[in-house]
């Protein structure tokens, strides 16, 4: 038997010390996920639509105009889910 089957084969008072942090960690990783995809969606809006932009710009060769606009956009739907996440609770 490995230690983490004894580990986990005693159950008194609430479990070894392993078994409750690994119980802890578990429920603060499933709090913790809606506000952290609202923060990867804040970061990737931005890199997405500021890339779109540059792009533009680029393309056009109207310098950062479209940059810009492609930033200002990806704060705006970035901070729109956020705020879906903040308000849902």
């Amino acid at each position: 038997m490995g230690f983490l089957e004894v580990a986990f084969m005693q159950e008194e008072n609430g479990g070894t010390f392993l078994a409750r942090s690994l119980r802890q960690t578990q429920e603060n990783l499933r709090q913790a996920g809606p506000a952290a995809m609202a923060g990867y969606t804040l970061l990737s809006a931005i890199i997405v639509l500021g890339g779109i932009g540059y792009a533009v710009d680029a393309w056009l060769e109207t310098s950062p105009w479209f940059l810009l606009a492609g930033l200002l956009s990806g704060v705006v739907v970035g901070f729109f889910e956020l705020a879906k996440v903040i308000w849902r609770k």
